[in-house]
């Protein structure tokens, strides 16, 4: 008996009956976990990576964190309110972390847990750079990527399983799951979670939040000219074997988004 067949018969009904039309980019995204669902799973490894690691504080970068940080979630919840787009960050309690790790690395968690690691800000160099980088890690959690990638995961590797489901009987996998989905862990320099698409809608939409903050989204084209130079050592893999863009790619449409963002800016 073929089992393929079925299985595949179950997992297009899935995604049938679970894309949701997103607010922000307009892409049909598959969706299997409730935002409910995130945000307490997300609570949950946001206080356990806090727990685990050193969170610097009373410092110069930590104000700076938490400074253009919170310019930025104002920003994002003024336009939000302009648009009647409040549900975009329904449930979120922001939270802004610097985090002692050498790693160039940082993400943010549904519900507006964000954290960045010392090891980027020799390429961020300042508060517009900062807020590229800032403005992208909170543009994935908005656009709902981590939840995409992990609804993705859920009928990939389970079957399409229900999120508390999947805890119960596969708990260390579904975490790891979690994680991946979320970039925690992995450097900017190596795989990184999400795909070209969302890597692009994130670097659109992080310079327009940027730009509401008041901070200059041409500054995205030097910071990832920086990137490009700091991650230059490893051997990177032709555009279309890989799941995100290029660097000559992403510099190229950084261009097109800072010309766009400019509108936006305060």
């Amino acid at each position: 008996m073929n089992f393929r067949i079925p299985f595949l018969a179950i997992s297009l009904l899935v995604f049938a009956s679970s894309c949701t039309k997103n607010a922000i980019t307009g892409r049909e995204q598959l969706l299997l976990v409730s935002d409910e669902e995130l945000l307490q799973l997300s609570n949950q490894q946001y206080r356990s990576f806090l727990s685990e690691n050193k969170v610097v504080s009373g410092s110069a970068a930590a104000a700076q964190i938490s400074r253009v940080g919170t310019n930025i979630s104002r920003a994002i919840t003024d336009y939000a309110k302009k648009k009647g787009q409040t549900d975009l960050i329904k449930g979120y309690a922001w939270e802004f972390k610097l985090v002692e790790d050498k790693a160039i690395n940082a993400w943010c968690m549904p519900g507006g847990k964000v954290v960045v690691y010392t090891g980027i800000l020799p390429i961020t160099q300042d508060d517009n750079g900062l807020a590229v980088v800032m403005g992208h890690e909170i543009a994935h959690a908005i656009a709902k990527h981590g939840n995409e990638r992990m609804s993705q995961g859920l009928v990939q590797q389970m079957g399409g399983v229900a999120l508390s489901v999947a805890i119960a009987n596969k708990p260390g996998p579904t975490q790891d799951l979690f994680m991946n989905a979320y970039g925690i862990g992995t450097t900017v320099g190596g795989t990184l979670p999400f795909g070209r698409k969302q890597e692009l809608e994130a670097d659109r939409w992080g310079l327009i939040f940027a730009a509401l903050a008041g901070y200059d989204p041409n500054a995205a084209v030097p910071f990832w000219e920086r990137m490009a130079k700091a991650t230059s050592g490893g051997s990177k893999p032709p555009e279309f074997l890989s799941t995100h863009p290029s660097d000559e790619t992403r510099i190229q449409k950084v261009r097109e988004y800072a010309k766009e963002a400019m509108q936006y800016r305060k």
